[in-house]
């Protein structure tokens, strides 16, 4: 039946439709002509390409049958990210080529703040191309930022209803449980170590490249499985499986030595418990949250004592001395943002400066310049008080808790002042989910009819 039932469309709609037509045919040309320009500058090798291109037909003829299968897929293959671009990135681009092909990505379930705010940060990093000194640096950093907000947009417009919420959820999880049991094989067990771990064996990385990447992926999932212990609504299983599900992340978490995952698990777990002691009767949700925390805390601490890993543990608890070469690179990002207002361009901070910016609002202000950093500001702290409002109204998304997401983008939001995150795959995937829970009140009713798919 016609949206319109038989009546003529106003010139309004006509309008607005036309211009939504024509923004997203712009974003298709725009995202085409980066990939052809990435591949152009990074030619795959013979095996990689033909092997590559086989997974992709896989993936299509994945996506087409059975879409939810391709979505699962990708996010479950968010646990190996040891190149990029990563497994789950081949999987994610065919799915999102063939909802725009098919008309699937629906713009109007993702908030007008996060559409806004990604929409003029990545023309924004168009702009700052004037400034490049190194155009395939540029490009290859260019394509990831694309590619990943795309990928939040997409993923909060799908999530619209429980079964797939439940989908994404249960895949994550699964994924970041994986991670964790293989990166604690490696450190306890000695079992794949060389591969496992990094440093000299002393820090869990599991099929990551980074440890402080891989300990921060396991914190969200952590602590959705906790909201899961107190109330189950999305993943099956016995409470004692849910327990050891959550010791495995915690353990992994800080096998991973990171400060920042450390800290991101620690605030995520405050937040949840100042949110579940603020509502009716959550001061018993809150006393048991803390509990479980406790319990877990004193068994994470017997592996370490038994592993003889305590006393790295004091010691990377406390200032180390490349911290100071650290702060002196976000030094470094204000003078080259004194020099170019409009910044040097995407993925060109290292040119510039001795060693990375460790800092995602650093980098932004230095490559995109003084509107970038607002920009990226604005989009953190956006997500932060819609997840905010999402947790004080108990507006879940479509299953998945309001707290655990709520303290899951508080971590990200700190972490992005030492350590660059606007590349991780899970920090916009957490965005989405807060996202699609701020649209659920006015998408619950519509986006319950129709098949799933």
């Amino acid at each position: 039946m016609s949206v319109f039932a038989g009546a003529p469309p106003r010139p309004g709609q006509v309008t607005a439709g036309l211009a939504r037509a024509l923004l997203r045919a712009l974003a298709v040309v725009l995202f085409g002509l980066l990939l052809g320009w990435y591949f152009a500058e990074h030619p795959p090798s013979i095996f990689l390409g033909v092997g590559g291109g086989i997974g992709a037909l896989c993936v299509l003829a994945l996506a087409l049958a059975r879409y939810r299968w391709a979505v699962g897929l990708g996010v479950f293959l968010l646990f190996f990210v040891k190149k990029e671009p990563a497994p789950s990135d081949a999987v994610f681009l065919v799915a999102i080529a063939v909802a725009a092909a098919t008309g699937k990505i629906n713009v109007q379930r993702v908030p007008r703040l996060a559409l806004g705010v990604v929409g003029v940060y990545l023309m924004l990093n168009i702009i700052s191309f004037a400034e490049v000194a190194d155009t395939s640096r540029a490009v290859r950093f260019a394509f990831t930022t694309f590619y990943l907000a795309v990928f939040g947009i997409w993923l909060a417009s799908w999530i619209d209803r429980e079964s797939r919420a439940r989908l994404v959820a249960r895949a994550y999880v699964a994924a970041a449980v994986l991670s964790g049991l293989l990166a604690a094989a490696a450190y306890l067990g000695h079992v794949g170590a060389a591969t496992l771990l990094e440093y000299g064996g002393t820090r869990a990385v599991g099929l990551y490249k980074d440890p402080n990447v891989f300990g921060a992926f396991l914190v969200p999932a952590a602590l959705i499985v906790l909201d899961e212990l107190l109330g189950p609504k999305l993943l099956r299983g016995r409470q004692t499986t849910k327990i050891a599900m959550f010791l495995v992340l915690a353990l992994g978490v800080v096998l991973s030595f990171s400060r920042a995952a450390w800290i991101n698990l620690t605030l995520g777990i405050a937040t949840m418990i100042f949110v579940f002691a603020l509502r009716r009767g959550g001061a018993r949700r809150a006393l048991r949250l803390l509990t479980s925390v406790a319990v877990a805390v004193a068994l994470v601490g017997v592996a370490l004592a038994a592993t003889g890993s305590l006393t790295f543990l004091q010691t990377r608890a406390h200032y180390q001395s490349y911290d100071n070469q650290r702060f002196g690179a976000q030094a470094e990002g204000l003078r080259i943002v004194a020099q170019h207002p409009f910044g040097v361009g995407p993925g060109q901070f290292e040119l510039y400066a001795p060693l990375s910016a460790h800092s995602t609002y650093v980098r932004s202000l230095a490559e995109i310049g003084v509107l970038g950093f607002i920009t990226v500001l604005t989009l953190m702290l956006g997500t932060l008080i819609l997840g905010a409002r999402n947790a004080a109204l108990g507006r879940e998304t479509y299953g998945i808790g309001s707290a655990p997401l709520l303290g899951a983008w508080a971590g990200l939001v700190l972490s992005g002042f030492v350590i660059d995150t606007l590349h991780w795959r899970h920090l916009w995937l957490v965005a989405a989910l807060i996202w699609a829970g701020t649209m659920r009140r006015r998408q619950t009713v519509s986006s319950s009819a129709g098949a799933d798919v």
